[in-house]
């Protein structure tokens, strides 16, 4: 019982510090204090919000970790500009696209295509059997939910096959980015996936991308890589999905 009681209560502080790092976190990323001004008061800012100044000091701890503040003894906490932040960063990803889809879309996007096509060409000749088990079990995971009423779990089973053929380059880093950027795949995905007929089209591609890594052709992954993030971006351009810029 006595656990059961500790474990409620390590919760309870987990959400807390979750609602209060994200208040402080969409207020900076919406611009509502500018990059170089202090934050407000520690005691203003705390009342403000309805929490203690101790779970405000390690909200500010927390942003000053993804690089979004700076904590000085004298001049107080400053916001950070843009360029500072940790763009990786699981929440700093989740309060862009909140604020600014389209231009996240839009981010996303060049990421895809500065990086995919060549992790293809590598995993064509790295892939071992265990990464190409999985490109193919995430391959058969799209087309269950693609004949699914409502096409549940689509979404998740193509982040998954991108995620695998990261892992497939035989790089590390790759392999680490895909996971980073897991919501930012998230985002696009569901929209690019909202236009008609998009899924349908986008099969065909993957399977590809599965044939060329298993026979080993480097030019072929990459192709069917770029083919498919292009198709994504002239559905995402006509989504309806597609928020106002």
């Amino acid at each position: 019982m006595a656990s059961r009681g500790w474990a409620k209560i390590v919760m309870r502080y987990r959400t807390m510090h979750q609602r209060v790092v994200d208040e402080l976190g969409r207020r900076i990323v919406g611009g509502g204090w500018e990059p170089g001004r202090p934050l407000p008061v520690e005691d203003v800012l705390a009342t403000e919000i309805g929490v203690s100044r101790g779970a405000l000091r390690e909200a500010v701890k927390a942003l000053a970790a993804k690089g979004m503040l700076q904590v000085r003894p004298r001049t107080g906490t400053r916001v950070l500009p843009p360029e500072h932040w940790n763009h990786l960063d699981r929440d700093v990803l989740r309060w862009q696209q909140e604020g600014d889809s389209a231009a996240m879309l839009r981010d996303t996007g060049e990421l895809r295509r500065i990086v995919e096509p060549e992790a293809a060409r590598l995993a064509a000749g790295r892939a071992r059997p265990a990464e190409l088990r999985a490109l193919s079990d995430a391959l058969a995971a799209m087309e269950e939910a693609a004949a699914r009423p409502g096409r549940a779990g689509y979404v998740e089973a193509d982040i998954a096959f991108h995620r695998s053929l990261l892992d497939a380059s035989g790089n590390r880093l790759l392999g680490s980015l895909g996971r980073a950027i897991d919501i930012a795949l998230q985002h696009s995905f569901a929209v690019s996936t909202r236009t008609p007929g998009a899924v349908e089209a986008s099969l065909p591609a993957h399977r590809a991308i599965v044939a060329a890594v298993e026979r080993g052709d480097p030019e072929a992954a990459s192709a069917a890589v770029l083919g498919i993030i292009e198709a994504a971006e002239r559905e995402i351009a006509v989504s309806p999905g597609l928020p106002s810029a």
